[in-house]
């Protein structure tokens, strides 16, 4: 649904990366376009730089009505709540607000493939794409990993594969989004500092279901209740996938095999062991990528290669070092509670777990028999501490630590050889970090610093 951009009036809200990306797709058509943004200018140095080469208009420090007043179309940035009053009333002027996945695909060429759930969706987006490339289809990656999708626009083609990763801050304004094979891995509570309630936090997810017609594909978790569900609601063909159970259609692991069930004979596509990533819910992922490619017509045994080939993503249950006989690794992506008990999960015990950041209204109880069974320690790190030490108190002994490179050290006095020590902090990174990567990276340079000196 391509439309003539040319001489129209575009505010984008927000002028981070996907925001930058709009501006220039837009600017490039033809759009009169302003940015505009809550942070002071200051803090937008680099932005109105490349802006002022383009000659594109913005405001800092607030968004003001009266150019939303003005507006043929407003794009909302992923960052920026819907429930702005500014927006809000927007909305109630008859103003059309989309996002930037809207926008994109209503100009994208070719399949989609869209990913989203609480966890594990980069890990199960890259596999995809990998898997595809295996196969030899021309696929392009992005969303909310990497490049944003209206960047990948140019270089689609009616022969491209995009797979799309989705955040829920994505899947809001997406009134005519409509991918191919739509994921959704799995819903549990998180960000409920910016959504009303779990409900509206899954309602968002569940918006990449919304648009789809019977001859798409909806591959969802079978041992989701949530999602169980759902799925009398779906208009496409649904699919689902197992780490535990068999299904009808979809994939499963069970017995040590991985099995593809089409509906009308079942195939086994690969082994458990051959799974290269650790922990039970990363076979829930491989099982749901699987689905996705079959679905995409590649057969299982390139999509076994893929598997057997792929590489753990950085930050995503990475292994970073053995010192000493004691194993680090890196989960900064596990930026809620539920991701912190998969990782726990994926070791039997012997854990000293570095444990916090900036609290999303998570419920740490619910670590409580984890921590008691595969857990020596915590150290604690960043502002949710007090919370913790609060909700948890009484289940494991726990050390406060001043910094990152503190934290790593304290861990290490704490372990012994044969034990591991897990970055899987269930909260944001934003009170000592710029993101989950930089939380991450900070890690595994203080894990290295430690490698050099291997000092306790």
């Amino acid at each position: 649904m391509t439309v003539d951009l040319t001489g129209k009036e575009i505010v984008i809200i927000g002028m981070a990366r996907s925001g930058m990306a709009v501006a220039e797709f837009l600017w490039k058509r033809g759009a009169r376009v302003t940015l505009s943004d809550n942070r002071p200018e200051t803090a937008l140095e680099s932005e109105i730089r490349l802006l002022n080469e383009r000659n594109i208009e913005y405001e800092a420090g607030g968004h003001s009505p009266e150019l939303l007043g003005m507006a043929d179309l407003i794009v909302v940035s992923p960052g920026v709540p819907l429930s702005l009053p500014v927006l809000r009333q927007a909305a109630q002027a008859g103003k059309t607000l989309i996002s930037e996945i809207e926008l994109a695909s209503r100009y994208l060429r070719g399949r989609v493939i869209a990913i989203t759930g609480t966890n594990g969706k980069t890990t199960t987006t890259t596999l995809v794409g990998e898997i595809l490339r295996t196969a030899g289809f021309p696929a392009q990656v992005g969303g909310n990993i990497g490049t944003p999708l209206i960047s990948l626009v140019e270089s689609s083609t009616e022969d491209t594969w995009s797979v799309v990763e989705l955040s829920s801050f994505q899947l809001e304004a997406v009134p005519t989004f409509r991918p191919d094979i739509a994921v959704l891995l799995n819903i549990t509570p998180d960000h409920l500092d910016r959504y009303a309630s779990f409900e509206a936090y899954a309602q968002a997810k569940l918006n990449i279901l919304e648009n789809q017609v019977n001859s798409d594909f909806a591959v969802l978790n079978y041992e989701d209740p949530s999602l169980q569900k759902t799925a009398g609601s779906v208009h496409s063909q649904v699919f689902w996938f197992s780490g535990s159970r068999e299904v009808t259609r979809g994939t499963y692991a069970l017995g040590g095999q991985i099995v593809f069930q089409s509906g009308q004979g079942a195939e086994r596509v690969m082994t458990c062991n051959e799974v290269p990533l650790k922990g039970r819910h990363n076979i829930e992922n491989v099982a749901a990528a699987i689905t996705a490619a079959r679905l995409a017509g590649i057969p299982s045994s390139t999509i076994a290669e893929g598997v057997r080939n792929f590489k753990a993503v950085e930050h995503r249950l990475e292994p970073v070092a053995d010192i000493s006989g004691v194993h680090f690794f890196n989960d900064s992506k596990a930026t809620n509670v539920d991701a912190t008990i998969k990782a726990l999960e994926a070791f039997e015990s012997g854990v000293i777990l570095i444990l916090g950041g900036r609290d999303k209204g998570g419920d740490f109880k619910l670590l409580s028999r984890l921590l008691q069974e595969r857990t020596k320690t915590v150290v604690l790190l960043g502002e949710a501490s007090d919370k913790i030490r609060t909700q948890l108190e009484g289940t494991v002994p726990m050390t406060q630590a001043s910094s990152m490179d503190n934290a790593v050290k304290v861990a290490f006095q704490q372990a012994a050889p044969g034990n591991t020590v897990l970055l899987a902090p269930a909260c944001a990174s934003f009170d000592m970090f710029q993101n989950y990567e930089h939380r991450g990276r900070e890690f595994k340079a203080a894990v290295g610093r430690l490698q050099v000196t291997g000092n306790r």
